[in-house]
């Protein structure tokens, strides 16, 4: 269902999924918090990974319906909620730690209904003190921009574990990601089709529990690589481009070096010299190629939007 057809948003219908893996400490205030802010009991979802900790049993005692997830990690529960998602405009997920206020659910949907976006992203632009470290803040600050040189975005929280999305856009995902990359997935194939994202600023809280925090350091590099396999695969041109653009580096490197010996010592190495002139052309050119070939994804983004609205 396009989000255009969908005539009055007060009776639009969206799914709220709480992902989760040994939450009991916070689960239980999630929940609270969510019907808090008027979501039924029957449109609130519990994708359980396999908790061993008494999370399964604080969701039953709620009177929530609880689903186990298919497959492993995240991406698991993105994948089950796609077969839940049936009957659903949209799909609200936040995750199950409390670091996300659920009063941010009815702005999101909103945001997606009346203004027609197809991914709606929490971005953590007001995080509580002490509710991400400076590593962890450095380390998604990287992450996005890389998300944003690769894939031709500008966003500014590709990571954000709040958002909503259109039901049958999870359905069209392939689910290649593994880990902690599923969002990267659920952006990158949103963006490089056509869809339409917003992201609206929300708070970030603390942890109910910190020792229960599952991302680890580790975890960047996993999705760093999951970056690199969307961008493969949504903008392979630039990819390519890009990667002979880093010929650039050995080239000037070597260079400098010839240069230097050339000035101050009188040796002349002749062979490295071409060399360096040789990497330094390739990497400059596919640089200018990789630039163009952003614009022209840019260009096929805008078409796409176009006549995608045109539906």
């Amino acid at each position: 269902m396009s989000v255009s057809r969908v005539a009055d948003c007060s009776r639009v219908r969206y799914l709220v999924v709480i992902p989760t893996k040994n939450e009991v400490r916070a689960i239980g205030c999630v929940i609270d918090e969510i019907l808090s802010v008027g979501v039924s009991r029957e449109d609130l979802v519990v994708v359980d990974g396999g908790s061993t900790d008494g999370t399964r049993e604080v969701v039953l005692s709620k009177g929530v319906r609880l689903v186990d997830q298919v497959g492993e990690g995240k991406v698991g529960a993105v994948m089950t909620v796609a077969q839940l998602v049936e009957g659903y405009d949209y799909a609200v997920f936040l995750d199950g730690d409390y670091t996300y206020p659920a009063t941010h659910i009815p702005e999101l949907v909103r945001a997606a209904c009346e203004r027609g976006y197809d991914l709606v992203i929490g971005a953590r632009r007001y995080a509580e003190p002490g509710s991400q470290s400076a590593l962890y803040r450095l380390g998604n600050r990287l992450l996005t921009a890389t998300f944003n040189a690769l894939l031709g975005t500008n966003l500014y929280d590709i990571l954000s574990g709040m958002y909503v999305v259109r039901g049958d856009v999870l359905r069209e995902l392939s689910y290649e990601s593994r880990g902690f990359g599923v969002e990267v997935e659920v952006v990158a194939h949103v963006a490089s089709s056509g869809y339409r994202i917003y992201e609206l600023p929300i708070r970030y809280r603390r942890r109910l529990d910190p020792g229960s925090k599952k991302l680890k350091v580790f975890h960047g590099a996993q999705i760093a690589v999951e970056i690199l396999r969307m961008a493969w695969r949504y903008n392979p041109v630039f990819t390519i481009l890009f990667a002979g653009a880093l010929l650039l580096v050995p080239g000037l490197a070597l260079g400098m070096y010839v240069a230097y010996h050339y000035f101050f010592t009188g040796v002349k190495y002749y062979v490295k010299g071409i060399v360096a002139i040789v990497l330094t052309l390739a990497g400059f050119q596919s640089l200018l190629l990789s630039i163009l070939s952003l614009y022209l994804k840019r260009v096929e983004l805008r078409l796409l939007r176009l006549l995608k609205a045109r539906v």
